[in-house]
């Protein structure tokens, strides 16, 4: 019997709830949220498209100081472009923003909303391939297959409307066995 797979992709849901910090994000920032894209299959990287996200991944998460939004703000959930300090939703806003400049379509950068091991709340970016889905996340230089990750995936942003949010169904059992 062959050992369990892996899913490469997030089965998403239904729509659901938007976070906070991404609807007052929205509100400040109306013309990014309301994009709507054509349902495509996610595309095949190019060696230099895999070059590109790791660049990215790695020159944002070196070019922001850590810092929580109740530090930065004063208050808890703001979702911002970093200027010196980011937290994890800035860090992935900046990296969105930075790969559709490169020429990443944004139905494949999507916002995602995960929960630690230790149960605290996490963003990270998730970047929709045909190898399946990977995570650029602040705390990990490496960009990673998004089961390969420790976290609970919860939401994510849809890939056909940047200001809707779908559940991820499959977020915490990533691994499929059949027992006969």
């Amino acid at each position: 019997m062959p050992a369990p797979r892996p899913i490469a992709s997030m089965e998403t849901g239904a729509l659901t709830s938007q976070p906070i910090g991404h609807y007052e994000f929205c509100e400040r920032n109306a013309a990014e949220c309301d994009i709507k894209s054509r349902s495509a299959p996610a595309p095949k990287l190019s060696a230099r498209g895999w070059e590109m996200a790791r660049d990215i991944n790695k020159a944002v998460n070196a070019r922001y100081i850590a810092r929580t939004d109740k530090e930065s703000y004063g208050r808890e959930e703001v979702w911002a472009y970093p200027t010196t300090f980011a937290d994890c939703e800035d860090f992935a806003l900046e990296k969105r923003k930075e790969l559709a400049a490169a020429g990443f379509a944004l139905s494949d950068l999507l916002m995602t909303v995960v929960r630690k091991p230790d149960g605290e709340g996490h963003a990270v970016l998730t970047l929709r391939t045909s190898d399946g889905d990977f995570i650029l996340d602040n705390l990990d230089n490496d960009i990673m297959p998004w089961y390969a990750t420790s976290y609970t995936f919860l939401k994510r942003q849809a890939s056909f409307n940047t200001g809707r949010w779908v559940t991820i169904e499959n977020g915490r059992d990533v691994l499929v066995g059949a027992l006969r």
